[in-house]
C-alpha cells in the first residue's frame, strides 16, 4: 500500500476546499469538475475530485451528488494500492460481512476502483492506477 488518504464528501465543495487552504496554506491540486462527464449531467460546477495538498500530506474532497452525507460521516478512508493483486484480496476482505456501495470497475480516470463499507461501519474507497 503506497498510502492512505481521509476523503471528505461534503456540499459547497468548493467553497470548503478554498477555506481548509486558506486556514492551512496548502494548494489545490487535481481539481476536476463534473462538467461535461454524461455520468454527472445535472451537476455542473462540482467538483468530483480536488485535492488539498498540505506540506507532505493530502486530503480528497468531492461534493455530494445524491443524497447528503449523514453528519459525522463525511470522511472516508481512500487507499492508494500498489497492484492488481492487492486491490483484489482488500476488496474481497472488506466486502465479507460489509456492503459494496460501488463494484470493483475500470474508470474513467485509468484505475481500478471500487467503494466498500465494510461489516463495522467503515466506508472504504479502493483505487489502484493501471501502469
Amino acid at each position: 500500500m503506497k498510502k492512505v488518504i481521509p476523503h471528505i464528501t461534503i456540499e459547497n465543495c468548493k467553497e470548503v476546499i478554498e477555506f481548509y487552504r486558506d486556514v492551512f496554506k496548502g494548494e489545490i491540486k487535481n481539481a476536476k469538475l463534473a462538467d461535461g462527464i454524461e455520468m454527472f449531467k445535472g451537476h455542473e460546477g462540482k467538483y468530483i475530485h480536488a485535492e488539498l495538498h498540505i506540506g507532505d500530506c493530502a486530503l480528497y474532497f468531492n461534493d455530494v451528488f445524491g443524497d447528503p452525507p449523514v453528519k459525522g460521516n463525511y470522511i472516508q478512508l481512500s487507499l492508494d494500492l500498489e497492484s492488481e493483486e492487492e486491490i483484489n484480496r482488500i476488496y474481497s476482505a472488506l466486502s465479507e460481512g460489509g456492503q459494496v456501495t460501488m463494484e470493483l470497475q475500470k474508470t474513467f480516470w485509468g484505475a481500478l476502483y471500487a467503494k466498500v463499507k465494510d461489516r463495522h461501519g467503515i466506508e472504504w474507497e479502493l483505487n489502484y492506477y493501471e501502469q
